[in-house]
């Protein structure tokens, strides 16, 4: 993580170094992280265990949906809310509902919340195996739900934008350039591998 202007910390030399190994091979131990940085195999573990406590680590695993010939079509969807529905309000009664998690888990697979002209807004990414079922996804069962959740005029506007490639995934993941075997390649440059520099 960075510093900020709204909180945060800086990482140290030592957290940048370990979080720069785990971007290139999020799978390697504190024994080989150790060897590549030459920090001592305790500190690693030590600083990896309170990265992770402090949740400025995250790991994941995501397949490739598109080539497994699950998810052929992809859209992004901004929904903004009236004015009044504020993200406590979201948060409270929509991530504590099962049948979202659902929703989340099963088609949705990016979730932003944000303001759009002074409203919150809820950016998705919706994944579904054709360009049909991305509006009876969208239109069939999230904006009922939201509406079911909100209220009649919960959904001020809409807007669209049909994905076709993806071309990076934070920051560091480009898979058609950067990326083998499920890790970025070994002869990809320290410096191209962003941690915290922002100036």
């Amino acid at each position: 993580m960075v510093s900020g202007k709204n909180g945060g910390r800086e990482l140290d030399d030592q957290e940048v170094k370990i979080v720069r190994e785990l971007i290139r091979n999020p799978r390697l131990s504190d024994n080989k992280i150790s060897k590549k940085t030459k920090i001592p195999v305790m500190t690693v573990n030590r600083k990896r265990k309170k990265l992770e406590s402090e949740m400025l680590l995250r790991y994941y695993c995501a397949t490739d949906e598109e080539r497994l010939g699950i998810f052929m079509a992809k859209q992004m969807y901004t929904i903004k809310f009236k004015i009044g529905i504020t993200m406590k309000n979201y948060m409270d009664k929509l991530e504590k509902d099962p049948k979202w998690r659902l929703f989340n888990s099963k088609f949705i697979s990016l979730a932003y919340l944000g303001e759009k002209d002074g409203h919150l807004a809820l950016v998705i990414i919706l994944d579904a195996p054709s360009e049909g079922m991305l509006g009876e996804e969208f239109n069939g069962k999230i904006i009922p739900f939201l509406i079911e959740k909100f209220g009649k005029n919960a959904v001020v506007n809409v807007e669209t934008v049909p994905l076709t490639r993806m071309v990076r995934v934070h920051h560091n993941y480009m898979p058609a350039t950067n990326m083998e075997d499920g890790r970025i390649k070994k002869d990809w440059p320290d410096e191209f591998i962003f941690v915290n520099e922002v100036e």
